[in-house]
């Protein structure tokens, strides 16, 4: 077993090999519309929780937009000033993305008046997972944190099937997905 650090390292490069591989017509029609198998994971109604994508990482506007249409409100996290903490913010305009601002690492985040609200369902991203749901994330302990404060959410991993990893370090305060959708496949749902 290797080091969460340096599989980290080694799954962003691989990752973004894997992204610059895909043709931009093959790329502009993953991750849309969630399959319909997954949708039985999300109560009507239920507020959404999705992230905006970084580099490399599968995108979830996509889902945004469809969940957003759907009418399930949608919310995305703002990192907080102390290390590690976020909350999930409404996010209104998935299209435009008019009520985002830049943020830390470099990310797009509601803006500090956007309401707080808890989702019921969240999509996360990650760096790599296995078939049972356990994820790797960026190392922030961010979703950790938010999802051990709030056990009743369904977490959701999105990922590229070749994030998929036979077995990941796995520590106390690493949480199990209920689920990963890639663009080919679903893992799970979980017991989580």
């Amino acid at each position: 077993m290797t080091s969460k650090a340096a599989l980290r390292t080694a799954l962003r490069k691989a990752r973004r090999d894997h992204v610059a591989s895909l043709p931009g017509s093959i790329q502009a029609l993953l991750f849309k519309r969630p399959p319909e198998p997954l949708m039985a994971l999300i109560p009507d109604g239920a507020v959404i929780g999705l992230y905006h994508a970084a580099a490399a990482e599968a995108p979830a506007g996509g889902y945004a937009k469809f969940f957003l249409e759907a009418g399930h409100p949608i919310a995305l996290p703002r990192l907080r000033g102390e290390p590690g903490a976020m909350d999930f913010r409404a996010h209104t305009d998935p299209f435009e993305e008019s009520d985002l601002e830049p943020g830390p690492h470099n990310l797009m985040q509601p803006r500090a008046d956007a309401p707080v609200v808890t989702p019921e369902v969240v999509f996360v991203p990650l760096l790599g997972f296995t078939s049972v749901g356990h994820r790797l994330g960026q190392g922030g302990g961010y979703y950790d944190r938010w999802l051990a404060a709030n056990p009743d959410v369904t977490a959701i991993g999105m990922g590229w099937d070749m994030q998929l990893l036979d077995e990941i370090p796995c520590e106390a305060h690493d949480l199990q997905l209920n689920a990963v959708v890639t663009p080919t496949r679903i893992y799970g749902p979980f017991n989580a």
